[in-house]
């Protein structure tokens, strides 16, 4: 049962619960208190667990389990989009915030993409969706849901207005559905262009953590 679901149901029996504390002017109840009491009970903890399972909290929790990876020394003036942290050929855990750079002049939206062994093409994003810019850097929250040494492409995109409005409401949809199946290369858009790739294996197993 979905999160919705389980708080739309457990509103629903806050409202009985409701109703039988009404009483008409008869003195009878709408609602006898019999089930409008464990109605009640079973309402709150529905909204409790509804509440803990939602996409809020499990951010936050998740948020504090956030590593970084090996980091890339960069020396010089920067001119182009380029990833710090994580480093090609890495071994990572399964949540992992991916940093890199851009130079100053960059005005498009940088997304990180992950290519697992199903060779199918997954944006990754925090609640902003697109990766965090500021002062010449960014970074973007990176989850990996494979078994322990898989091996994922981790692909770096600049993305015009157009292609990051596609992997936006592609993610929103997902996790509406609660499906992730992922893009194929064909369906990855035009105005999204690949800048750099690195090789990245998970060092734990992360199937089903997420």
């Amino acid at each position: 049962m979905s999160t919705k679901i389980v708080i739309i149901v457990g509103i629903v029996f806050i409202l009985i619960a409701i109703l039988s504390s009404i009483k008409r002017s008869s003195s009878s109840r709408l609602v006898s208190t019999k089930i409008g009491i464990p109605a009640g009970i079973i309402g709150v903890l529905m909204m409790i667990y509804g509440s803990y399972s939602s996409d809020l909290v499990g951010y936050n929790s998740q948020m504090e389990q956030v590593s970084i990876g090996k980091k890339l020394k960069i020396d010089g003036p920067v001119n182009a989009v380029k990833v710090v942290s994580p480093i090609d050929k890495d071994s990572v855990d399964c949540r992992i915030l991916t940093m890199g750079v851009y130079p100053e002049s960059h005005q498009k939206d940088v997304w990180v993409i992950i290519r697992p062994t199903d060779d199918r093409y997954y944006p990754q994003s925090d609640h902003t969706n697109t990766s965090y810019k500021r002062d010449g850097e960014w970074q973007v929250v990176t989850r990996f849901g494979g078994d322990k040494g898989e091996v994922y492409d981790l692909i770096i995109y600049e993305a015009d207005s157009t292609a990051s409005s596609f992997f936006s409401s592609t993610i929103a949809e997902w996790k509406e559905e609660d499906v992730y199946p992922g893009l194929q290369l064909e369906e990855m858009p035009s105005g999204a262009k690949e800048v750099e790739r690195l090789v990245i294996y998970t060092k734990k197993n992360c199937r089903g953590v997420f």
